[in-house]
């Protein structure tokens, strides 16, 4: 038998798929991981994973119900039933169920690494790169973005409110908007985009996330 590449684990176990295996879950009780026999908001067979030439995929084998798969830094993408989508590094694929969710978490053994882009000539991209995160702004941002950060049942792929982050901190809310506003203003005057106007806080969310500015060890600093 090849060597398994691709990893599947669940509240059932582990398991390891080799070239050309298959692996289904779903409310049915045939499927190789049944989330919940009795669990009607749950198709019979929810999705399939695969591997195929050494990289897995995911596959939404429901006809009406997506599937929400959870990237290695947090963020979340909607798999259409029917759809089909690589996967590259740690996956977490989300299922909801009426009584519970259940989480289906996908690894591959030797990710595919893509060739770096070669710069075209001209000015460089403005990234932000020199605009100095402190430790202040950085626990800023995790109290902020934990939500994305965190393991579900935890995971809330969404910017936190600041009353409620800074409750966490055991700051005043005036100082957290004071200091993400100013992180704003520094990361919007260095040219990143997107960092004022109604959709600024996600924004930042996501570019800090992006970065590697704030993660997921980073939420050991909420546990204090």
């Amino acid at each position: 038998m090849s060597r398994a590449a691709v990893y599947v684990e669940s509240a059932a176990g582990r398991a390891a798929l080799a070239e050309g295996e298959r692996l289904t879950f779903g409310r049915a009780r045939e499927c190789t991981i049944c989330l919940d026999p009795d669990d009607l908001a749950i198709s019979r067979i929810a999705g399939v994973v695969e591997c195929e030439r050494g990289a897995g995929w995911i596959a939404n084998a429901s006809a009406t119900r997506p599937l929400s798969v959870v990237d290695e830094l947090g963020f979340r993408s909607i798999l259409a039933p029917g759809r089909r989508a690589a996967v590259e590094n740690r996956t977490q694929v989300i299922v909801d169920g009426s009584r519970s969710q259940h989480t289906i978490r996908i690894s591959v053994e030797s990710p595919r690494t893509e060739l770096p882009l070669e710069q075209p000539p001209g000015a460089p991209t403005a990234t932000g790169e020199h605009v100095m995160i402190s430790a202040a702004d950085r626990l800023a941002m995790v109290a902020l973005f934990a939500g994305y950060l965190e393991e579900p049942p935890r995971y809330d792929p969404y910017p936190k409110s600041y009353a409620a982050a800074a409750a966490r901190l055991g700051w005043k809310r005036t100082t957290l908007v004071k200091r993400i506003e100013y992180l704003r203003a520094r990361l919007d005057a260095a040219g990143v985009p997107n960092m004022t106007g109604y959709a600024a806080l996600t924004n930042l969310a996501e570019y800090a996330i992006s970065r590697s500015l704030v993660t997921r060890e980073d939420l050991a600093l909420l546990r204090f």
